[in-house]
């Protein structure tokens, strides 16, 4: 059978990065099982059971090379797959065998490393979201000035910058960034607690003496390079740290997605494309088309990830005192899909980001098609000023925005409410001082020094803790 006879994932197939992959691999898995098995024996060793130095040295020289046709064909045998390889290991270290596992369950080894693979993923997806910042930064920075039609309801409204609007966009991506900070700055191990948590197995082995097991839970977690484990549980760690990390992966598709339908909406308008490579096809019907398939990925993929994290939730409520087994099935699925999918996410989401293209002219075009009827308070004032009466010159600043509204909606034509002031002697004012007025910059607010002292102030700090953080170039299949 070929591999082309049987379904793969389309994450792993053409979304995730090589390093997510390898983090849900089994490779990965039972790699960190031996480094798990590894550092009970050594911390059981250091705490006066019978284990040899000479039988944790065994250990550590066959931690890589795992032998994974022993593994499989004892498990066919017994079902079981930690038994299945504790066996293999025990066939290449023979003199440590008889302690390899000693006093552990299987969410010892299972547990312990879901979590680890769950923190070192949520690691590679914080070095991404800073990827994603810093493509953003140098964006907002470029086009901090550049004044554009900002949108209410999707109905024009009061200016913005280009640059302002990317700050948006990594505003959300901040607030994820530290709830992924968070959420790293307490990671727990589950420790070695035994079949119902009591620790009852350990502190048999110890005859009783509960500081050595509270010592060797806490030794666990040092040589896996955590600071501590859960102090309490049940058999499995509590299934609410599922339900903890997709939410916080959920939030990462929910930005993402905001930033994916503003460029798609920004597309349609031709104010700003996601990148299209020279041969890219749009449309296989219309040759003219130039599709935003990149940012409209992001959609799908994010929609997937935000229905996706009610799974651990859903699991977290339903268990059944010290566990069950009906989280196994949901979350070896529902947990790495949520991993990988965003992994692909934010690898189009930087990719998008860095490859931006912006039309300054059709910008501006848009920008004061709308411009006159936003000036008319202004307009409206200077004439006050000049000896105006306000109700009166408010009644026919009405009357000509309708009339102009109409010629722009109705016979399609270009917004000529400027003439008609111009024209009316009660507002006393020539086309030239009117456009002068018009100039885009003087309606923006402080929207430019709003970008400038948050990428300086807000982002740049963040950027600079992280500034040896490097991911890998992802490519973007279709």
């Amino acid at each position: 059978m070929s591999h082309k006879d049987v379904y793969e994932s389309p994450l792993s197939a053409r979304y995730a990065g090589t390093e997510m992959k390898y983090l849900f691999s089994p490779d990965m898995k039972f790699r960190t099982w031996r480094r798990l098995w590894i550092a009970l024996a050594e911390a059981e060793h250091e705490l006066g059971l019978p284990v040899t130095a000479e039988q944790v040295e065994e250990l550590k020289a066959h931690a890589e090379d795992i032998n994974y046709e022993e593994a499989q064909a004892r498990e066919k045998i017994v079902r079981h797959d930690v038994m299945s390889h504790v066996y293999a290991y025990g066939l290449q270290c023979p003199k440590a065998a008889g302690i390899i596992h000693l006093g552990a369950t299987s969410c010892y080894v299972g547990d312990n490393t879901d979590i680890i693979i769950m923190t070192e993923a949520l690691r590679l997806i914080r070095d991404k979201l800073v990827a994603v910042l810093r493509v953003l930064a140098d964006f907002a920075e470029e086009y901090a000035e550049l004044p554009t039609l900002a949108f209410t309801h999707f109905q024009p409204a009061q200016p913005t910058t280009v640059g302002k609007r990317a700050a948006l966009w990594m505003q959300e991506l901040l607030m994820d960034l530290e709830d992924v900070e968070y959420q790293l700055s307490k990671a727990k191990l589950l420790g070695s607690k035994g079949t119902t948590g009591t620790q009852a197995s350990f502190l048999e082995l110890f005859e009783g003496n509960h500081e050595k097991v509270k010592e060797l839970d806490r030794k666990i977690a040092e040589k896996l390079g955590y600071r501590d484990s859960f102090p309490v549980s049940g058999q499995t760690y509590s299934r609410k740290l599922d339900s903890q990390m997709l939410s916080i992966l959920s939030g990462i598709a929910q930005s993402a997605a905001k930033f994916s339908n503003d460029i798609r909406l920004l597309q349609h308008l031709k104010e700003v494309e996601e990148p299209f490579e020279k041969g890219q096809i749009g449309s296989s019907a219309m040759a003219y088309k130039r599709n935003p398939m990149r940012t409209e990925r992001i959609a799908s993929l994010a929609r997937y990830v935000m229905a996706d994290a009610l799974n651990p939730a859903l699991t977290a409520a339903t268990q059944w005192f010290e566990r069950t087994l009906d989280d196994s099935a949901n979350k070896r699925i529902s947990v790495p899909e949520a991993f990988l999918a965003v992994d692909g996410i934010l690898n189009l989401y930087a990719n998008v980001a860095d490859g931006l293209v912006v039309y300054p002219k059709v910008i501006e075009q848009h920008l004061l098609r709308e411009l006159p009827f936003m000036a008319t308070e202004n307009i409206m004032m200077d004439a006050v000023k000049r000896g105006g009466n306000r109700q009166q010159l408010h009644e026919e600043i009405r009357v000509h925005s309708m009339a102009a509204a109409r010629v722009v909606k109705e016979q399609g034509g270009e917004n000529d409410l400027l003439e008609r002031i111009a024209s009316d002697p009660l507002f006393g004012v020539t086309i030239e001082e009117l456009r002068e007025l018009l100039r885009p910059e003087k309606y923006v607010g402080r929207a430019p020094e709003q970008t400038r002292e948050f990428l300086q102030e807000t982002v740049g700090p963040v950027l600079e803790r992280y500034k040896d953080v490097q991911t890998e170039q992802a490519e973007v299949t279709v």
